[in-house]
């Protein structure tokens, strides 16, 4: 027999005060619609009249079949819950589902609130029936409740009861310092269940300052919890909260939770994580975590020859789910540790089949080899190893050739007085037996300069004819620069991560003792392995 686990996400909420992390409106409803296609049950969209952003998405929110939520809190001490302006806020915005936080911990009452503890107690009551009165569904956060119950259990239980007692569909345990560990919160749950609230009107917000956040979800899942609260990536203040992207995959795919519980998510749905996972990265404007679980670019990834010789075997030697299953993919890193092993894997990957004993297999190693000894990583840029094989094998297409180009930086004074740096750069490519040339400056939307490596990205992709489409969707994702060896025989390392609008995510790496020359290199083969991927001729 199975039973209905609820998952609510509060990226949008909770998620958005991860420091430098502030989401627009447009934002915002890009995020609820991934987040309703992958099939999660509550969306949180802000908290209304808290800013100006979240007031300006509740007053468009997109239509969608989770339940969209507000945030707020309990009515404030002294006066009714019909006569607080901020509760009406949140009322105002017209959601399904309101969900209000109120302090359960008794010295949060008497020192953070300064209220007696009964008055807190009303707070709780009254609000939560104002709501319900409205005629919208109530939910009712439980703030530091683990805490709480650790110093007077009895106080934070009778906070429960008030918002059960008062209409709330769902009362949620929250770790609000993420400073409690897995067994506990499984113990707890279980008391707060034995109190004689139903486990499958009780969820669970946990935080992950201790790193446990997922674990602590999972244990108050296992004590009878029936919803789960969370953010994709694992936004959240300080430490982030429990991140959807582990949770939902776990809870799907892992043993007891598959067989005894059933979401919203179908197996289709679960195959977009990874692409929902780094379109929000994208939106972020920061780079994915390459050694997220299920989600990761590093999360599939085998290194050792070993490994890499039973993968190509039976991939559950080495690999706890398949790849395909979260939309991420095998990747066979290659390296001067790398074996022939590894290498055919790795081509098999790429879809080029090479048989064992080729004497080009020999050729491909001891390229690499060479070229890690220059200052080249190839386990952290598998674009560029392809192309490097490719090249050896005879199989690299040429839809291009850059014949030069020339990049600047002035530093000068603009119409107004103020100084500032311009970069700009001139390529000229051969194209299809054509000669072009393309130029461009740096200068982003707000005015500043971007740098040499940006107007030398622009002037590249400006002008490759046919394959233009393809171009225009890459998006420069992450650029890592280190400096390799030391005095005038140093050069400069450029790892460059890039994505495109098909979720697909890739490295290329460039050396040089130039930096913006080393961009280049890493540029141009960016550009080559999207083309051979997307199957340009």
């Amino acid at each position: 027999m199975t039973s209905r686990l609820t998952l609510y996400d509060t990226t949008l909420r909770d998620g958005q005060q991860t420091q430098g992390v502030q989401f627009s409106a447009a934002e915002k409803a890009e995020i609820a619609a991934m987040l309703d296609a992958l099939g999660v049950d509550y969306i949180e969209g802000g908290w209304p009249g808290a800013n100006p952003t979240d007031s300006e998405f509740f007053t468009s929110a997109p239509a969608t079949r989770a339940t969209m939520t507000a945030f707020g809190m309990t009515r404030r001490a002294g006066r009714s819950a019909g006569n607080d302006d901020v509760l009406a806020a949140v009322l105002d915005a017209g959601t399904k589902a309101v969900c209000l936080v109120g302090k359960t911990h008794d010295y949060h009452v008497t020192e953070a609130l300064g209220i007696p503890l009964e008055e807190n107690l009303a707070c709780i009551a009254d609000s939560i029936a104002h709501v319900t009165a409205q005629g919208r569904e109530a939910i009712f956060d439980a703030e530091h409740f683990f805490d709480g119950h650790a110093a007077n259990p009895g106080y934070a239980l009778d906070c429960l009861r008030a918002a059960l007692d008062a209409g709330a569909r769902w009362i949620v345990l929250c770790d609000t310092n993420g400073g409690t560990l897995p067994e506990r919160v499984g113990q707890i749950t279980r008391a707060v269940i034995a109190s004689g609230i139903p486990g499958e009107r009780l969820g669970i917000h946990a935080h992950d300052d201790t790193g446990n956040a997922v674990a602590c979800s999972l244990a108050a899942i296992a004590a009878g919890a029936r919803q789960v609260q969370g953010t994709l990536n694992g936004l959240g203040e300080r430490c982030g909260n429990a991140s959807l992207t582990s949770l939902i995959p776990t809870l799907l795919l892992k043993e007891p939770f598959r067989s005894t519980l059933t979401t919203g998510v179908t197996p289709e749905a679960l195959a977009s994580l990874t692409r929902i996972s780094r379109r929000l990265d994208e939106i972020l404007n920061r780079s994915p975590l390459r050694a997220a679980p299920y989600v990761g670019a590093s999360a599939f990834a085998h290194k050792a020859g070993l490994h890499a010789s039973a993968i190509l075997k039976a991939p559950q030697t080495y690999e706890h789910v398949a790849p395909a299953t979260v939309g991420n993919e095998r990747v066979i890193p290659m390296s001067n540790q790398a074996g022939q092993s590894n290498l055919r894997a790795r081509l098999a990957g790429a879809g080029i089949e090479v048989q064992p004993g080729d004497p080009a297999l020999s050729r491909i190693l001891a390229a690499v080899k060479d070229r890690e000894d220059q200052g080249y990583a190839y386990d952290s840029a598998q674009a560029s190893f392809e192309l490097l094989a490719r090249e050896e094998l005879g199989a690299l297409p040429s839809f291009f050739e850059i014949e030069r180009y020339r990049v600047t930086v002035e530093r000068r004074l603009n119409a107004i007085g103020r100084r500032i740096s311009v970069s700009e750069a001139v390529v000229v490519a051969q194209v299809g037996g054509q000669r072009v040339m393309s130029a461009s400056d740096s200068i982003g939307a707000n005015g500043e300069d971007a740098g040499p490596v940006n107007a030398l990205w622009r002037a590249i992709g400006k002008d490759l004819g046919p394959w233009q489409g393809s171009i225009d969707e890459m998006t420069l994702a992450d650029f890592r620069v280190r400096i390799i060896g030391a005095g005038t025989d140093a050069v400069t390392r450029v790892i460059i991560d890039f994505t495109d609008g098909q979720g697909a995510a890739w490295s290329t790496v460039g050396v040089s003792p130039n930096i913006v020359d080393a961009s280049f290199e890493a540029l141009v083969d960016a550009i080559r392995w999207k083309l051979i991927r997307d199957g340009a001729a």
